[in-house]
């Protein structure tokens, strides 16, 4: 992955705004349509009682957020700029990727995940001008990471993940953060894999961080992100992912 031209990444967005060319476009909708088919398959797969996932298990205590001076400095960050409706996501969003990681054996820095998760969603509070949100938010990753003296390499892994979460199909080359919170990101907002997953986590990271309106909230907050930057990728995850129809859909309550 070439870190200064892969979409997504926080070379590319710093250099762009987040704003994609034409042909760029042209690619993002096609991975777009393959999340789509992908994402269909996974729902059906559910009905079917096909997947095996949903019936392992993930002991709660690997889910356990590590505590270190990198944690608590985010979390601190986020709770005080978060409401408490996009603080919870952030924590479930942290508890489905270190799930998916778990099950699928992917060995992940969980403090830096950790710290990705609780503060990717900052900037859809604090963004202002044409630039896309996740550039904000991983200037707030930049000065939290900067108070506590985490190495550059580590810093860039934070930014990079954050800043790239909203790409679809965001792999395992892009690194095991980018990917994982990518992944548990998915799972909350629209429900993507959340097939492959167990029944027990999903309803444990509910529990534990209620929804509360999440669905209202954040449909409206990406309808305003999309309208900010026309150009980025909240725009065309709304015109072509039918994302509110999808954040509908999600299988949770609220």
């Amino acid at each position: 992955m070439n870190a200064a031209t892969t979409v997504g990444t926080a070379d590319w967005t710093m250099r762009t705004g987040g704003r994609l060319e034409p042909a760029q476009q042209r690619r993002f909708v096609a991975d777009l349509a393959r999340v789509h088919v992908g994402n269909i398959v996974g729902r059906l797969s559910v009905l079917a009682h096909l997947n095996p996932r949903r019936n392992a298990s993930v002991p709660p205590a690997r889910l356990v957020p590590p505590d270190s001076p990198l944690t608590r400095a985010a979390r601190d960050a986020a709770t005080r700029v978060l409401p408490a409706t996009l603080l919870n996501h952030s924590h479930r969003t942290y508890q489905f990727g270190r799930a998916l990681g778990e099950l699928e054996g992917v060995d992940v820095d969980a403090e830096v995940l950790f710290s990705a998760a609780l503060l990717h969603d900052t900037g859809l509070v604090m963004a202002n001008g044409r630039d896309d949100f996740t550039l904000t938010s991983a200037r707030v990753a930049r000065d939290v990471a900067e108070q506590v003296g985490l190495s550059t390499a580590a810093t860039e892994t934070l930014q990079t993940a954050i800043t790239m979460h909203h790409s679809p199909r965001v792999t395992l080359a892009a690194g095991p953060v980018a990917y994982l919170l990518s992944a548990g990101a998915g799972v909350d907002v629209v429900g993507l894999r959340c097939w492959d997953l167990p029944r027990s986590t999903l309803a444990q990271a509910v529990s534990a961080h209620p929804r509360a309106g999440f669905k209202r909230y954040f449909a409206q907050a990406w309808a305003d992100e999309a309208a900010r930057v026309p150009q980025g990728r909240a725009n065309l995850l709304r015109r072509y992912g039918v994302f509110a129809a999808a954040v509908r859909l999600a299988p949770f309550n609220e």
